[in-house]
């Protein structure tokens, strides 16, 4: 285990929480990791780029994937999330959606919406989407209609570049693209309540060798606590603890 230290910097007024360690596990390093959650002990990603999109059913422990269902070419697959039985999936910019059967991974049926796809996860009641602004937009699950919207800001600022989403005790954890942040949102207000810094995650030698890209994955496992973390292209899926800003100490070197 190691924990890594941050800087608030520009942050200060939002508090910056630093990492723990706790395990490590295999990735596949040809993922380009879009969406990501965790359900009944298995892995559930998507992954991204024009002729590689896939869906895939993955073992934790092992990295192995059990089951896949890859996309047309034509698609750049995007976030998925999981309600009841179903397992329901973006495109970037084809403006539809798609629904399989969780277990099978059999196309259901598709749906549409304006804009672009980004990140999906979902709460009790409501599936919740990103497009890459500072919107959160909230889907109502049997329709897949919008019903509302999240507008997104710190210290009264908009946040966009939200990326992949993922519910955790009643927040929304956000990648924000192109940067090592995760950013915590209250869902009533919009307003990020915490940055999780994860800089220094995937060690430089890994980052290099493998051709990693950014930071993007997250998954929750309510019932153990667990978070998992991930990105592009990344060799290892990551199970962190976050560590308070009080009590961050100087990284162990790798």
């Amino acid at each position: 285990m190691w924990v890594a230290a941050v800087s608030a910097s520009s942050m200060t007024e939002i508090p910056v929480y630093s990492y723990s360690v706790v395990h490590i596990y295999p990735h596949d390093r040809a993922a380009f990791t879009e969406g990501l959650f965790f359900r009944d002990g298995y892995l559930y990603e998507s992954t991204g780029m024009n002729g590689a999109s896939s869906i895939r059913k993955v073992d934790l422990n092992s990295g192995r994937v059990l089951r896949q269902r890859d996309l047309p070419s034509a698609v750049f697959g995007e976030g998925i999330v999981d309600w009841n039985n179903e397992l329901i999936g973006l495109t970037w910019k084809n403006q539809e959606g798609y629904v399989f059967d969780l277990d099978t991974f059999d196309f259901k049926k598709k749906f549409a919406y304006p804009g672009e796809g980004w990140g999906m996860t979902r709460s009790d009641k409501n599936l919740l989407m990103s497009d890459g602004t500072s919107t959160i937009r909230v889907l109502d699950p049997q329709t897949l209609r919008q019903t509302r919207a999240i507008a997104v800001t710190a210290q009264g600022q908009p946040v966009d570049q939200l990326n992949e989403l993922e519910w955790v005790k009643g927040e929304i954890y956000a990648n924000v693209w192109q940067t090592n942040r995760i950013a915590r949102i209250d869902p009533k207000t919009g307003r990020v309540t915490a940055w999780i810094d994860l800089s220094g995650l995937l060690s430089r030698s890994d980052r290099d060798t493998a051709g990693a890209d950014v930071l993007n994955g997250i998954a929750y496992d309510a019932k153990a606590d667990r978070l998992f973390v991930t990105g592009k292209y990344w060799p290892n899926l990551f199970e962190i603890k976050l560590v308070t800003p009080a009590s961050g100490k100087q990284p162990t070197p790798r």
